[in-house]
């Protein structure tokens, strides 16, 4: 059992002395509109043995890839054995941005990021600097005229809740009713009424 895990292991490390392990560098470029050039280079971990590199441009790291090929302003060189492992982008623009790939037969590279941005005066830095300052001082403005507003709101809220639930007054509570009197105090006419005992109304 052992002879057999040890075998295995030995193959693995045989596979992976023989694999094909290609690296790329730089692997993030930044440069301006209107660079002259940018380089690209590919290498494989066996230069000594003959390849041809195919380079590919995506629009990100999990874009589709898509071949490119010398042009205008595209040129490939060799290096050792390796045909076309150095790219040179030429009069760099902003569509030349993206992340290039290199690839040898089945394998491929890491990929380079390549970003192009564009250049632009000292006038129209100021001038897109003041507009963001003006923005974001109208921000602040329209922000402080909208907790205003709530404020005022909620304040008119309370003043409409307070009149609903106002106490009733009690001034008007027992207006209407009157109380009659028997021409002078209510308790002294009723003396008149009272008769001692033994002595007979003067209606019977």
């Amino acid at each position: 059992m052992r002879w057999l895990l040890a075998s295995c292991c030995g193959l693995a490390l045989i596979n992976l002395s023989m694999a094909l392990l290609i690296t790329q560098r730089p692997r993030f470029y930044g440069v301006r509109t209107r660079e002259p050039f940018a380089y690209i280079y590919c290498q494989s971990s066996k230069q000594h043995l003959p390849a041809k590199v195919k380079w590919y441009k995506a629009d990100g790291d999990d874009g589709e890839k898509k071949q490119i090929v010398a042009g205008d302003r595209i040129e490939m060189y060799n290096i050792n054995q390796t045909e076309n492992s150095r790219l040179v982008l030429r009069d760099l623009q902003i569509e030349d941005s993206g992340v290039y790939f290199c690839r040898i037969k089945d394998a491929w590279g890491p990929g380079t990021a390549l970003q192009v941005a564009r250049t632009i005066g000292i006038a129209e830095a100021q001038y897109r600097t003041n507009m963001k300052d003006g923005l974001i001082i109208f921000q602040g403005l329209l922000l402080a005229v909208l907790i205003a507003a709530l404020l005022q709101h909620k304040q008119n809220m309370l003043k409409d809740k307070d009149s609903i639930y106002e106490e009733p007054q009690t001034d008007h509570i027992y207006e209407g009713l009157e109380i009659e009197t028997c021409g002078g105090g209510l308790y002294e006419e009723l003396s008149v009424y009272a008769q001692t005992e033994g002595t007979e109304a003067p209606w019977e």
